[in-house]
């Protein structure tokens, strides 16, 4: 792989699309997945893979998010807004996933030298901005005080973060991932955090420090770009980006190896998240 060559560009994109919500799609098995395919794509057994997938009401919690003063009390809140809940494996803090939130996950093997963090972000931002380049806006890259798991890679449209992304490393892969709020109100989806960050008592924090959240700082694409957008109008976008950087895409799902490879990252995620809620 040219090092200095953008990491859109590859040979082939495999596509998953997982992008039809299911109550039987669980969370937990999209962290499964992602791990399963890092570890195909790191061996050399499968091209560069690009996966789009969409889940029902779940607040996904970082790691950092399990060591809050009253985690109980702030799951139970969650419960009241029938909101599921899990412990990802990948960096950050909570976010909150629904049928208007478009994830996308691109894993590429590792170079030799090995893949700069920053390249990875930078070509998820290039990847973002490249889908919505028809439409008369920039999309920054800066951290978004007062946004629910905030980061340097923040993705927004006149200060409002629409986007985060975060990062994953196993066997030789390497996982970008991307949660974009597509349509319907990214305050409101803010405010459930902001909630659930009060009810878990975030400012007794000794150990990690949690954002204050103001939900006024985030919202939707269909809300910033003032276009009503469909996940479906999103994922159309996405893949005539792939097709104009590779020579080839094709569609599949788990195959081969990766079908023995999966149960184990799945009882991983399962155990991790056992755990944590004991």
């Amino acid at each position: 792989m040219d090092e200095n060559k953008s990491l859109l560009h590859q040979e082939k994109w495999r596509i998953i699309d997982q992008s039809n919500p299911s109550p039987q799609f669980h969370a937990l098995q999209s962290f499964a997945i992602d791990d399963t395919l890092c570890q195909s794509v790191g061996s050399g057994s499968s091209p560069a893979v690009a996966r789009t997938w969409v889940h029902l009401r779940t607040a996904v919690l970082g790691i950092q998010d399990t060591k809050l003063p009253a985690l109980q009390e702030g799951l139970e809140l969650l419960e009241e807004n029938n909101v599921d809940w899990i412990v990802r494996n990948s960096g950050g803090l909570a976010v909150l996933l629904d049928e208007g939130v478009l994830n996308i996950s691109l894993i590429f093997p590792d170079t030799e030298k090995g893949i700069d963090i920053n390249r990875g972000y930078d070509t998820m931002w290039e990847l973002v901005r490249l889908m919505f380049k028809d439409l008369d806006c920039e999309i920054e890259a800066r951290e978004i005080v007062g946004s629910y798991c905030p980061g340097s890679y923040d993705l927004s449209i006149d200060g409002r973060k629409f986007a985060g992304i975060s990062q994953r490393r196993i066997r030789k892969g390497v996982a970008v991932q991307v949660y974009l709020c597509v349509n319907g109100s990214g305050e409101k989806r803010a405010e459930l955090v902001r909630k659930f960050y009060e009810r878990a008592r975030f400012s007794e924090s000794q150990r990690v420090i949690f954002p204050e959240v103001r939900p006024e700082v985030m919202a939707s694409l269909s809300e910033l770009l003032g276009v009503e957008l469909t996940i479906q109008d999103v994922m159309l976008r996405f893949l005539k980006v792939l097709k104009s950087v590779s020579s080839e895409i094709y569609t599949s799902q788990l195959q081969g190896k990766e079908l023995d490879l999966y149960p184990a990252h799945y009882e991983r995620m399962v155990e991790r998240n056992k755990r944590v809620f004991a």
